[in-house]
């Protein structure tokens, strides 16, 4: 289907509904009791050891989405799915990969520099964050993921790689008893066209298996017109259950890429994207050493087509033992390999009429002459090659009495980046959907003023130009030890962490000239965290937390600081934060309310593309609310953060912390019923962001939006059929303004309304 009305999509589903509902009917499904939804609330994320624990029980902020919820959501990407985690701001408006997600008050504004993702209980990446690579754009989501577990703050800094922001963890599907399946397809008004598949069972005794994945195309939901986006994925799970524990190995093999969306000219419908079929294919001035200090130029032809992805793959292996007399053994090991590239058309400046450039008249690359009112803007074709490579070992003892654990612990990780750049490279292109480069002068002389930077090879840039290579590699040693004390209704935790990390890095940076600067570190890190819990009821409790974490530089710090860092300064970042929570959770509601309050000492804050980077002190004091309520067939939730960001420091102190909202708020809300024997659903939420601010000067504010998702699904005996109609009413939402100069008239929109339906077979 081509982009049409909503009301097409919805015919497609009545029509099919209606002939399904025709040859089949089936007994009435039972809404999901109480008692079960309370069994499945079981999180393993920030515990010691991964040890399971109901999330009444836990002293921390922890989210859990299972595989109906993902489904239902519909994510456009991973980063989209975060969504549904409190205490969050996701901007996944730059397309299937590259989202900036910033972490309850703490700073960013670009990447995500305090989230990790992790998969059965591991980190992708131990690095959150390179420039142009975030942990979300190496994880696809699709239908072998059991659950997601999202856990803000907490014992966060003690575990793990010791993240003291966000860590999300996505846990696979195990094989079944019995051969169980599922096929779906999956079309929208976007062309879409997208496969999933997922296999469980049982190979013999006590050993089991889980295998699926997906293939997917499309022009994109900003359409390309081509397939822009494009992606494959397969995953398999073994385990083997065990008198005394279990194993499990897992690989996942993902090629998956999509256009990048950037910010564009504000009065440009949302959705548009520069990069077309004429003008994908573009000739980049790439530079490198000439073996004697100086510079020598090739040109290279890059598909902008391409735009962010990742083409790897993951894989693990864990073990999890009883050893008796109240001990237990945990390992877990996992290796990950790929690449994952950017390219993309990037605006520099504000769009202008052709004639305030020029006189002449002037043609594109296909020969078409421009009148003068013709609109032009700069864009640069960036290129970013990066492969990456990482192995962490997560290996954990404990031992139980009757009133008391204590769980010992030794992690160890290291990664590697290999990477070239070239960014900046301006031409002047015709603004539009494909819109062309200017090549020439009608007569067929070269072009003159304002316009003589598009004389390829004669200019690299209009603008300016900025290369890399580099090469580094990083290793951290961790030992934890935490501590559990149970006294009545009351639960005492204290965990430790000290961890030593050595980076080398290498770079040639700027007109690359083959002079290579080599930064090295050897830092000492210890974090903390301490709780008590209160289970004064039997379905409501309380906890106090208290951790002090940190995040230790990584490698593009070192460039960004250079010779500050060279003179000796620490570009280490420090976090301390409080946590007070009441929980609540019974048969037909759930309540999970987190004051908290932090402060962090030493963020980088860099203005992209100027090199002026400075340190930012900031705090921030919020609430996060995680609810649910359940009337019979009727099911409210409530998903909310309120906080006050905070710059403490420098010419900005008093300043809001940039691009993050002093409040959102998302209802969502899950309706079942039925109809002539045909069990229905009807879902969809409610979203509003609050106003915030570009850049940390606050001289820009990006105006609040409310954003509304609908879906229905319908399941025919072992056949289901979803609608999922994601911003409903086309709100046009700004995400960011333009992040090298936040006056340019550029901004980044939310995703445009788009529909998909789906088909599932299940076996």
């Amino acid at each position: 289907m081509k982009k049409r009305p909503l009301a097409l999509a919805v015919t497609l589903t009545t029509v099919s509904i209606g002939l399904c509902g025709a040859a089949i009917s089936q007994e009435t499904v039972s809404p999901v009791s109480g008692e079960e939804r309370m069994i499945e609330e079981v999180i393993t994320t920030g515990t010691p050891g991964g040890t399971g624990v109901r999330k009444l029980e836990a002293s921390f902020s922890v989210t859990t989405l299972g595989d109906d919820e993902i489904g239902k959501a519909s994510p456009s990407s991973t980063a989209d799915l975060l969504k549904s985690i409190p205490g969050l701001w996701v901007e996944s408006s730059g397309g299937v990969s590259g989202a900036n997600i910033d972490v309850r008050g703490f700073p960013g504004g670009s990447d995500a520099p305090f989230v990790t993702v992790s998969m059965n209980g591991l980190p992708l990446y131990p690095a959150p964050t390179l420039s142009f690579l975030e942990n979300s754009s190496l994880f696809r989501v699709d239908d072998t993921i059991q659950r997601v577990e999202g856990l803000r703050g907490g014992p966060n800094p003690v575990y793990s790689n010791g993240q003291p922001g966000l860590t999300t963890n996505f846990i696979l599907k195990e094989g079944t008893e019995e051969t169980e399946g599922r096929f779906k397809y999956t079309t929208s008004d976007y062309d879409l066209q997208r496969t999933d598949a997922v296999l469980t069972g049982k190979l013999s005794d006590d050993v089991y298996y889980m295998l699926g994945g997906y293939l997917s195309t499309s022009p994109g939901i900003r359409d390309a017109g081509f397939n822009a986006e494009e992606g494959h994925q397969f995953t398999l799970h073994l385990t083997k259950e065990m008198d005394s524990g279990k194993a499990g190995f897992y690989v996942r093999d993902t090629k998956d890429t999509g256009t990048w969306y950037l910010p564009n000219a504000a009065f440009l419908p949302t959705d548009y994207t520069q990069v077309g079929q004429s003008n994908r294919k573009v000739s980049v001035p790439v530079t490198q050493g000439d073996g004697s200090g100086g510079t020598t130029v090739r040109w290279q032809t890059f598909d902008l087509g391409e735009g962010r992805g990742w083409d790897g793959s993951v894989a693990g292996a864990y073990l999890e033992l009883d050893l008796g007399d109240g001990w237990s053994l945990t390992e877990r090991f996992a290796l990950t390999s790929g690449s994952a590239d950017t390219l993309g058309f990037v605006p520099d400046g504000a769009p202008l009429a052709l004639n305030t450039l020029t006189d002449q008249a002037v043609i594109t690359a296909s020969g078409a002459e421009l009148s003068g009112e013709t609109l032009v803007q700069q864009f640069g074709a960036w290129v970013v090659r990066k492969d990456i490579e990482a192995a962490t070992n997560d290996f954990s003892l404990a031992k139980e009495w009757d009133n008391v654990k204590v769980t010992g612990g030794f992690y160890t990780s290291s990664w590697e980046v290999d990477e070239w750049w070239s960014i900046g490279n301006q031409r002047y292109y015709v603004l539009g959907q494909d819109g062309e480069l200017i090549t020439g002068a009608a007569d067929g002389g070269a072009l003159t003023g304002e316009l003589a930077c598009n004389n390829v090879p004669d200019v690299l840039t209009c603008g300016w130009k900025y290369d890399v290579e580099a090469v580094g590699d990083a290793r951290e040693i961790a030992v934890y030890l935490a501590g559990e004390y149970y006294l009545g209704d009351f639960t005492f935790d204290l965990g430790l962490r000290s961890a030593n990390r050595e980076t080398n890095y290498s770079v040639d940076k700027g007109i690359r000239d083959g002079v290579f600067t080599t930064y090295k570190a050897d830092e000492e890190g210890f974090a903390y965290t301490a709780a008590v819990d209160w289970a004064f009821a039997e379905s409501m409790g309380a906890f106090f937390r208290i951790n002090s974490g940190f995040k230790f530089a990584d490698f593009d710090n070192y460039r960004e600081f250079d010779d500050r860092y060279l003179a000796g300064s620490d570009l280490i970042i420090d976090i301390d934060q409080y946590e007070l929570g009441y929980k609540l959770q019974d048969q037909d509601y759930s309540l999970f309310a987190t004051f908290f309050y932090n402060e962090t000492q030493g963020m980088p804050d860099c203005i992209i593309g100027s090199g002026t980077c400075t340190r930012l002190e900031t705090k921030a004091l919020g609430l996060e609310l995680d609810s649910k309520v359940h009337w019979g067939d009727f099911t409210l939730g409530l998903n909310a953060t309120l906080q006050k960001p905070e710059i403490t420091s420098g010419q900005f102190e008093g300043n809001q912390v940039m691009r993050q909202p002093k409040y959102q708020v998302r209802l969502s809300q899950n309706y079942d019923f039925t109809v002539n024997n045909i069990d229905m659903a009807i879902f969809g939420g409610i979203s509003r962001v609050g106003d915030r601010f570009n850049d940390s000067e606050n001289l820009v504010t990006l105006p609040g939006y409310t954003k509304v998702d609908l879906g229905a699904i319908a399941y025919l005996n072992d056949i289901s059929v979803q609608l999922s109609v994601d911003n409903l009413t086309d709100e046009d939402g700004i995400t960011e303004g333009d992040p090298r100069n936040p006056l340019a008239s550029n901004v980044r929109y939310i995703l445009p309304r788009n529909i998909k339906l789906s088909i599932a077979y299940d076996f």
